[in-house]
């Protein structure tokens, strides 16, 4: 072998061993987490996830919805899924994680949360410590963490968006829905240190309408807050979205041609798009471990 051929093989083989290294890099990252929260209920947040997640599963990732409206929830309906438990009975200890996952459409899964149920509208912390564990064991299974919170600045909203390495937050063009999206995000500047904000305007008539909102927001939030909040993009008011709900299935499925279903794949392609800075990779486990306590 010549000393070409040599020089070219060892560096195949050292091509190849980074290969490897990466492989193995990737195979021990954790989820990407995507928090979609918002100040005011009623703003189409929870709809908005399940669309995203079943948009981003066709975009090839592994993606796990967390329902953390943890007594309101709704994205199992959504999705036209009837769970058999909820988080409650794992926070309780009354049931593994493992037996309430639902598979939902394209590859959907989800950890359904409990409706009505006032007594894990707060988690204490050993039900924090429990959920820890349980998540944790889920990590090699997803790339991709879509967590539903609840709207609002409750204590739950607060522990699970505050170590997404995406928060997005849900207005619609409502004086009432920016004035609480700006409450949670200033809540979650000051309680967690978070600065970069997605902001997705939902149910618009027209897009200049989104940037009308986010210039509003932008200008309050650069008076008093440190924030950066970016524009992730609109969803117009779209009745087949409405139609699509009754159905109990995701308008990007049963109307995918409909403008606000076109609106939602771009928004799934930024997201799916977006890189978290390194020192993010483990926010999220890292953030739970420090709220939580061991069970």
């Amino acid at each position: 072998m010549s000393a070409s051929d040599q020089a070219k093989t060892l560096r195949d083989l050292q091509q190849l061993a980074s290969n490897r290294r990466e492989e193995k890099r990737a195979a021990n990252k954790p989820p990407r987490v995507i928090a979609v929260t918002s100040g005011k209920g009623g703003v189409g947040k929870s709809n908005v996830v399940a669309n995203l997640a079943v948009e981003m599963s066709r975009r090839g990732r592994r993606v796990l919805v967390l329902d953390a409206d943890l007594g309101l929830a709704n994205v199992d309906i959504l999705l036209g899924l009837a769970p058999v438990g909820h988080l409650g009975d794992v926070v309780s200890g009354n049931r593994d994680i493992d037996d309430i996952i639902l598979h939902g459409p394209q590859d959907v899964d989800v950890l359904p949360a409990a409706s009505g149920m006032s007594e894990i509208t707060t988690l204490s912390e050993a039900q924090k410590g429990r959920l820890l564990v349980a998540l944790d064991r889920l990590k090699s299974r997803y790339d991709t963490l879509l967590v539903d919170t609840g709207a609002g600045i409750s204590s739950n909203v607060i522990f699970f968006a505050g170590g997404a390495h995406e928060v997005v937050v849900v207005v619609n063009p409502e004086p009432t829905a920016l004035a609480d999206a700006y409450a949670v995000i200033k809540v979650l500047r000051q309680r967690k240190d978070i600065q970069r904000f997605q902001l997705l305007v939902n149910s618009v008539r027209q897009s200049s309408a989104a940037q009308v909102v986010h210039e509003r927001l932008e200008r309050v939030a650069g008076r008093f807050l440190d924030v950066d909040i970016q524009l992730l993009g609109h969803v117009y008011y779209d009745q087949a979205v409405q139609k699509a709900v009754m159905g109990q299935e995701p308008v990007v499925l049963r109307f995918p041609s409909a403008p606000a279903s076109r609106c939602l794949a771009q928004l799934a392609q930024r997201l799916d798009m977006m890189e978290a800075p390194d020192e993010q990779e483990g926010r999220f486990w890292e953030q739970l471990a420090e709220d939580g306590v061991s069970p």
